[in-house]
Parts: C-alpha cells; structure tokens; sequence
C-alpha cells in the first residue's frame, strides 16, 4: 500500500471491539479525513430522516405479499410505517430500503474519491472493493470481552449488553449477505485481521500501521 498516493481503508469490526475507536485514533495518526458519522449525516440531511428511521427502513425485507396486501387492503394513514405524517398533517412516502442503500453506496464513493480516508463500518470493504490502494481491516475480539466493553461503554447490564451484542452482530452480518451475497465472517474479505482482545486501541493503531509498512 502507497501512502504518498491516495489510499483508502476500511475498518470493519464486530460491536465491542473496539473497532470504531481504532478507525478514528488511525486516521488521526496517518493525518486523513475519517469517516463515521458523516455518512449517515448526509443520508439524515438527503432523505430529511432520522439515525434511527434510516437504520428502521435499510433493515426492512422486501415482500412481494405485503405490498399486494396494501393495495387491496391499504392500511390506515397513521399505521403505515411507509408514510411519515408531519405535525401539520402532510403526508409522504419514505423511500424503500434498496433507495437508501444505493444512496449510501454512493456517498461512501463519493467520499472515498475525494481523497484518502479511513472508512469505518458501512460495509467499507465491500462498496469499495473496486478501489485501488486500498487496505481492508477487520477487527474481532471474544463474545466475552465485547459483551464487557458493552457493558461499561453503555452502562448496561450483563444481560442487556449480550443482547445488544448478539443482535448487532447478527444484523451486520445479514445485511452484508442480503447486499453482498458474502459474510462479513468470511476472512477472505480482509487484508488484515486482529484480535483486539488484550490490547489497547492504540496498540491495535500501531498493529494496523505496521502492516502497512511491511
């Protein structure tokens, strides 16, 4: 990897890893814009949806039934999760899933073609498998210790924290294989994979940089 030309780097990381605060440290490091919550500010900004909506409607399956069950039995206004109705009564369509996927696809493009970066999350490694200098990241750590991580992170109990931590892990992974056809397990994905379990995240920055070197 050349880092006196463009480059770009995808950190994907299981919830509790770590892996977000390694990406932000990273780029701070290699002095390169990082992006996080900037892709999901621009899709807010786009759609004039919240966090929480856009996370709502992408994990949404498409159904065939529902959609014929809507037209010959339409659900009434104020229960279609479909429609948005404002305080003063306006009513609109909120865009399908597959809409603001290829909308996020496109702006992590965009983002990355503006010059060299550290992506984190969204998918990174697959939306931009196509660009050149680039290194794919992958940070894991055990159950245990991420549900830990939780825990102290969110100030949740053990048993919350396993739930968050099961559930997170099971959502990015199925919507990886619906967008993707691929796991984000499959190791073949990555250039680099580190347990972060034991380590610090600027022991695991350092790691990262390392590799780049060699």
């Amino acid at each position: 990897m050349n880092t006196q030309e463009k480059f770009v780097i995808t950190v994907s990381r299981e919830i509790g890893s770590g892996g977000h605060t390694v990406g932000k440290k990273l780029a701070e490091k290699l002095g390169v814009h990082c992006s996080d919550k900037e892709l999901i500010h621009r899709l807010m900004d786009q759609f004039n949806l919240d966090a929480a909506e856009i996370e709502r409607i992408k994990g949404e399956k498409k159904s065939w039934f529902n959609d014929f069950i809507q037209k010959v039995a339409p659900i009434p206004l104020d229960q279609n999760p479909r429609l948005k109705i404002s305080p003063n009564g306006d009513v609109r369509h909120l865009p399908e899933a597959e809409e603001l996927i290829q909308a996020e696809r496109d702006i992590l493009r965009s983002i990355a073609a503006e010059g060299s970066c550290v992506v984190v999350g969204r998918s990174g490694f697959e939306v931009l498998k196509d660009f050149p200098n680039k290194l794919d990241v992958f940070i894991t750590a055990p159950r245990e210790s991420r549900i830990k991580r939780v825990m102290y992170k969110q100030h949740l109990n053990e048993e919350d924290a396993e739930w968050v931590v099961d559930s997170v892990d099971k959502t990015r992974d199925n919507f990886i294989r619906r967008m993707a056809n691929t796991s984000r397990y499959d190791l073949r994905n990555y250039d680099l994979v580190i347990n972060s379990d034991g380590l610090t995240e600027d022991q695991v920055v350092d790691l990262i940089l390392q590799f780049m070197k060699a």
